[in-house]
Parts: structure tokens; C-alpha cells; sequence
């Protein structure tokens, strides 16, 4: 009889580690699934899969147990390579290059003990890299999310707002592609957002101004601003329903000063023109978003005669919707005493943090106001 009851219990025993393998056996959850959170430019182009386009473009999620493994694939132009980053509870732990054009399984293990973990993940580089596909998530349990920020800000912009030039701890400026640099993450927008509690989405790409670029007459901005991938494809429009702002913020100026890459005819910057240019894409936003409160600001980058014009640019498109009424009146912000130190002299992520560190008080009153 004892050895009937002492086999019953061995018996129960494994059943038990069967059962516990079993439950802790990681399940696959694809990009469709709702408890998925996509942040910035993005498409959902399969069930299965959601492109990251634009900088900083993410995917934030919820899972339980102690690790888990995020499946993404790098989709480039002509065989080049991607940046993404992660951030896990709340702490960035890194950047990581992404290449090839298969699927890459990429396994996190977190020690500790905790429950549940949050984690998400960031493209680094911009939409003109080409893209990186998330299509979903190895874990026990995908878990909702929740405080998700209710307030929301867009930041439209160029190499700056892209955060181009930027990281140069790992990998130093002028090896191989321009764009190794580039940190979307750790750049001043997405900064100022953590900061204050918001969503946040980057319109921005390299180069780019508001009537024309730093080595072309465009397009620029007001020509690709509409297009789901920042370029000139007209037949993928942004569905501006989705992510409708409480502050647009537009660093747009940089290019419109510069010399040229001094191989191609540039001629004089023309104040009437990126006047009158700024004023219709004020008004192209304002199209999709009546009530925003818009921002417009100067760049690190411009200095001397240049920033000076620059500001007055800037004050006389405030006027003119100033006059007009019919929205919240614009605010100006003008950075000062930032000096770039990352690569083709952009800010590298020390002055994007002084960069967020300035313009904070100045975004936290337009949100009390």
C-alpha cells in the first residue's frame, strides 16, 4: 500500500514539472495584437507586421516572466543597415544595428525577479534609411500597458530633430555611412517628452528645409509632410486622424541658411520667400490640426547674421497669424549659447540634452497655458 501512495505522489510530482514547463513555455504574440502600443510614423502593412518609418517611430509593450525575445527585420535600400533602440523600464539600455534582410530574433533577459517588465523599441535612424519591420514578441504573457501620456506633441524638423551626428561613443565620425550616428532616442525632442509626460511623434529628415534643402531647391517639407514616408510618393498619405497633437513644434531653417555642399549653384538666402513658404505650411498644419499650438524654433546650428534673420523670419510669420486670429497665438523659442560638438557640427547627445534642458520650461508653460 506505502509503495502504491509513495508511486501516486512521484506520479503527481512529475505531472507538477510537466505542467510548470508547460506554463512557462514562451508564446509568440504578432505586431497585430492590440496590446501592442505604435507610437510615430508608422504602417501597418501586413496582420503581422508594423513598420517603423520615421525617427524615433516605436513599439511599446507589457510581458510577464523574466525575459522575452522582440522579432524585427531590417528593410533597406540596396542592402544597408539600420539603428533601433531599446529602452526597459524606463531606462535606455542601448543601440543596436540591425542588417541583413531576414528576420532577427533578439532575446532580453532581466534579472531581478519583477513581475511584469515594460519595454520598447525605438528606430534610431530616420525614414530616408529605409525601414525596420517589427513583427512581434516571444514571451510567457503579453500584458496590457498602461500610462500611456494623454497629451501629445509632434516635433517636424531636420538632421537635428532626426538626431544625425549625434551618438558618437561607439562609433566616431566619417566611417562608413553618414548615418551611424544618428541617435532619434537620446535627441532633444523625444528628450522633452519624456520629461513631460507626453506622446510624442518625429516629422523630420535630414537635410530638409522649409523652401529648400541644404544642397537642392527640394523637395522640402511643405512637399513631403503629408506622405506616410516623408518623401515624395503622394499615393501613401498620412492619416492625420491618428495622432492629433496638443503642441507642433517646427525646427525647420537650418538648411534654408546653408552655403550649399559648394559644388552646386546656390544662390542668397531669400527672407520673402521662407517668409511667405513658412506661413503656407503653418497653414497646411493648421488644416489638419485647428487647434494646436504651435511652436517655432531657431537652431543651434545658425549663427551671428544668420541666426538674427533667422529670428526675424520667425517673428514675422507670428505676426501674420497673430493678425489674422483664429488660432493660439504662435510661440518663438531661440536657442543661445549652444555650441555643436557631434559630427558636420550637429549636436552631439550632450548638447541635445542641454538642448531639452532649455526649451523643457518653455514647452511646460505652453502646456499650462
Amino acid at each position: 500500500m506505502k509503495k502504491i501512495k509513495f508511486q501516486f505522489i512521484g506520479l503527481l510530482f512529475l505531472l507538477s514539472i510537466v505542467y510548470s514547463c508547460a506554463e512557462i513555455k514562451p508564446l509568440e504574440y504578432p505586431a497585430s495584437d492590440p496590446l501592442f502600443n505604435f507610437s510615430g510614423r508608422i504602417d501597418k502593412v501586413t496582420k503581422g507586421e508594423t513598420i517603423l518609418i520615421g525617427s524615433a517611430s516605436s513599439a511599446t509593450m507589457t510581458f510577464a516572466g523574466d525575459s522575452c525575445t522582440i522579432l524585427l527585420k531590417n528593410n533597406t535600400p540596396n542592402g544597408l543597415y539600420n539603428f533601433y533602440s531599446l529602452e526597459l523600464d524606463g531606462e535606455y539600455i542601448g543601440r543596436f544595428k540591425i542588417e541583413g534582410d531576414t528576420l532577427v530574433a533578439k532575446k532580453i533577459e532581466i534579472p531581478g525577479g519583477k513581475a511584469s517588465h515594460r519595454l520598447s523599441v525605438y528606430k534610431s535612424t530616420e525614414a530616408s534609411n529605409g525601414n525596420i519591420v517589427f513583427a512581434g514578441l516571444r514571451c510567457i504573457k503579453l500584458l496590457p500597458t498602461t500610462g500611456i501620456p494623454a497629451k501629445k506633441i509632434e516635433f517636424i524638423g531636420n538632421s537635428i530633430t532626426c538626431g544625425m551626428g549625434a551618438d558618437t561613443k561607439e562609433i566616431p565620425c566619417g566611417t562608413a555611412q553618414w548615418y551611424d550616428q544618428h541617435n532619434a532616442y537620446l535627441a532633444y525632442g523625444p528628450r522633452v517628452a519624456r520629461q513631460l509626460n507626453l506622446q510624442y511623434m518625429l516629422s523630420s529628415v535630414s537635410g530638409i528645409g522649409i523652401y529648400r534643402n541644404w544642397n537642392s531647391d527640394g523637395p522640402a517639407m511643405p512637399q513631403v509632410y503629408e506622405n506616410r514616408y516623408l518623401d515624395t510618393d503622394s499615393t501613401r498619405r498620412w492619416d492625420f486622424t491618428g495622432f492629433v497633437p496638443d503642441i507642433v513644434s517646427i525646427a525647420l531653417g537650418t538648411n534654408d541658411f546653408s552655403d550649399g555642399d559648394g559644388t552646386r549653384e546656390r544662390k542668397p538666402f531669400d527672407p520673402e520667400t521662407y517668409v511667405n513658404t513658412y506661413i503656407a505650411f503653418v497653414e497646411k498644419i493648421y488644416s489638419h490640426y485647428p487647434n494646436t499650438q504651435i511652436a517655432l524654433l531657431t537652431s543651434p546650428m545658425v549663427s551671428g547674421e544668420k541666426e538674427m534673420i533667422f529670428f526675424d523670419c520667425l517673428n514675422k510669420v507670428k505676426t501674420h497669424f497673430d493678425e489674422i486670429g483664429g488660432h493660439k497665438s504662435i510661440a518663438i523659442y531661440r536657442f543661445q549659447g549652444i555650441e555643436p560638438h557631434g559630427c558636420s557640427y550637429h549636436p552631439d547627445i550632450d548638447d541635445h540634452a542641454k538642448m531639452a534642458e532649455a526649451v523643457i520650461p518653455f514647452f511646460q508653460q505652453l502646456l499650462n497655458q
